[in-house]
This record gives structure tokens, C-alpha cells and sequence, in this order.
């Protein structure tokens, strides 16, 4: 099982994006306002999620069940931990408009990181 609370909203977004990878890119390089950094960010951590759930079902796949049994165990801890992580990284900003884009950049970077974690827990 998939760890978003919203996977196929995920899945789509990460589809989206990969369609729309280019004009997205540019989109969000040129982006002024934290309304626009704000859904830029929102976009990147769709992908970023969308892509570790497939990460994490590729690895379900190629593993024995006692080995998914800790891996598992592992990623319901990793969960809070991150969104704690990032929420005191958002807190930084707390009161003001980069609070919410802080803590979806940060996110995006750790969701990322641990997907690269994953990916070498997959056998050769």
C-alpha cells in the first residue's frame, strides 16, 4: 500500500506534470508571487510524492514480505517525521507568506531523499 493519504490525486498530479514538465518548469521559473511560488511548490511535491509511491510499489513488488515488513514499519515512522522536520523548518517563517512554501519545499526535498532511499533498498 501506497503511503499519501491521496494517491490517485498524486498519481494524476505526477502524470500532469510529466506532461506538462516543460511549460511547467518555465512556468514556475518565472514565478513572482507566493501564490504562484505556493502552487509551484504544491506541483513539485505531487511529483515528488507520486513518485515515491511508485518507488515504494516497485520495491513491494521485488521483496520478500518479511522484508517489506520492516521497510514498511520503516516508512510509517519516516512519515512524522518528515512532516514534524518540515514543520519546524516552516516555522521559521511563521506569521508570514513564505511559512506555507517553506514547509512544502522542505517536503519535497526530504519526500525526495527518502524515495533515493528506497531506490537502493531495491535488489540489483
Amino acid at each position: 500500500m501506497a503511503f499519501s493519504s491521496r494517491p490517485l490525486t498524486a498519481a494524476l498530479a505526477g502524470l500532469v506534470l510529466l506532461a506538462l514538465a516543460p511549460q511547467a518548469r518555465a512556468a514556475c521559473s518565472d514565478a513572482t508571487t507566493t501564490v504562484e511560488m505556493g502552487t509551484c511548490a504544491r506541483v513539485a511535491l505531487d511529483g515528488a510524492d507520486a513518485e515515491l509511491n511508485r518507488v515504494y510499489a516497485v520495491l513491494q513488488s521485488r521483496v520478500s514480505p518479511e522484508r517489506m515488513t520492516g521497510i514498511r514499519d520503516a516508512q510509517r515512522l519516516w512519515i512524522p517525521f518528515r512532516d514534524a522536520a518540515c514543520d519546524a523548518e516552516g516555522a521559521m517563517y511563521e506569521g508570514g507568506s513564505m511559512q506555507g512554501i517553506a514547509t512544502v519545499t522542505c517536503l519535497t526535498k526530504l519526500t525526495q531523499r527518502r524515495t533515493e532511499d528506497l531506490r537502493a533498498l531495491l535488489p540489483n
